[in-house]
């Protein structure tokens, strides 16, 4: 009897440790790859850009933009108060519905987190999609999604164009990067260096399409220019080799700014001026805080940086699906109701999965109250 237990416990951890190998096996392809290193091509690009020095990509910012190890005051935040960082009960989520595409309208639907879609005169764009559970290289540990994502997929409409601002987890993730390979034909736009990342992950070169700063391509009738964020990347503990970036969309009417990761500098007026107005900008407005000021910005520098770009209607992402910060789930969204109401900035706060004609963009109706009540 003894012997048969001790087999039943050997074949128990032999199943147990082929589990956990199973669920580690993409480890070493989310770390992703470093560009120098794949392929002459790519790493002369690389090191022709004005944004590469020392063997890194940096900001032009003069201040020092990192994040280093958590101080012993840091991880004592981290302790207190967890229960008000995360929604007190469900976030109400929509189904898009399926519609024409109008030739010149412009509608948008935020999928949760920095995760958006945008149909722009006929075309549709997706913006850094993550549909996985947890923003980490593994399945074990990391930030948990606060909510479903509203639709698979699967059944989101056929896209013209996938865009990725930067290679963070919470930006560019490896399954739905390799689900959307599969389903879809549409074009990667990528940051200098990021390409790297996709091809390893099986994402034909004829469908990657990387930009320095100020560069731009013609997809689907749209003109796509990769302009300035102020962040850092990287996947692992090597940092900044690959380029971050926000986004500029524009067709022949309508104009759309994306953010990507960025703290507040003065370049969001340059960009506005250079590319804007734009009917409709993407900010993020969550995991903001004292401790790197420099590179996620907070809700009331959102505000600022809308109105430098010449923005038209602002709607919030990088908020309410992870937590990654120490700030309550629901203020980033609380400040900047409060100061769009302060400055005369039109704002729409949808629901995920909500559809939003930005012709007709519903009034706030403070949803993420009842969430939290």
């Amino acid at each position: 009897m003894a012997a048969m237990r001790t087999v039943r416990r050997l074949i128990a951890g032999g199943v147990a440790l082929a589990a956990a190998g199973w669920a580690l096996r993409d480890v070493p392809a989310e770390l992703g790859v470093r560009p120098l290193t794949s392929g002459e091509d790519r790493a002369s690009r690389i090191r022709r850009s004005p944004q590469f020095r020392d063997g890194a990509f940096v900001n032009p910012m003069p201040e020092q933009t990192r994040v280093g190890a958590p101080s012993p005051a840091l991880l004592r935040e981290l302790m207190k108060d967890r229960e008000s960082r995360r929604p007190a009960g469900p976030i109400p989520l929509r189904t898009p519905a399926a519609g024409d595409l109008s030739p010149t309208g412009l509608n948008v639907v935020w999928y949760g987190h920095a995760s958006t879609l945008v149909e722009i005169e006929g075309r549709r764009v997706l913006f850094d999609p993550v549909w996985s559970g947890r923003v980490s290289p593994t399945p074990f540990v990391g930030p948990l999604r606060h909510h479903p994502v509203p639709v698979a997929i699967e059944e989101v409409p056929k896209l013209d164009a996938i865009v990725i601002s930067h290679d963070h987890y919470d930006h560019l993730d490896l399954s739905t990067v390799r689900r959307l390979t599969r389903i879809s034909k549409a074009p990667f736009l990528v940051p200098l260096g990021i390409g790297a990342h996709l091809e390893r992950w099986g994402v034909p070169l004829y469908r990657i399409i990387e930009l320095d700063w100020e560069e731009e391509a013609n997809v689907a009738g749209l003109r796509f220019v990769s302009t300035a964020a102020r962040h850092f990347s990287g996947r692992s503990l090597t940092r900044n080799d690959t380029l971050w970036g926000s986004w500029v969309v524009a067709g022949s009417r309508r104009k759309v700014f994306y953010a990507g990761d960025s703290g507040y500098f003065e370049g969001y007026a340059k960009i506005g001026a250079d590319h804007g107005p734009f009917d409709l900008t993407l900010m993020p407005i969550g995991a903001y805080s004292p401790s790197w000021p420099d590179i996620h910005m907070n809700p009331e520098e959102a505000v600022n940086a809308h109105v430098n770009l010449g923005g038209s209607l602002l709607l919030p992402v990088h908020w309410a699906t992870f937590t990654l910060a120490l700030h309550p789930w629901s203020e980033p969204v609380d400040r900047l109701w409060r100061e769009a109401k302060a400055r005369d900035v039109k704002i729409v706060v949808p629901r995920p999965g909500e559809l939003v004609d930005t012709a007709s963009a519903p009034a706030v109706d403070a949803w993420w109250q009842a969430v939290q009540s």
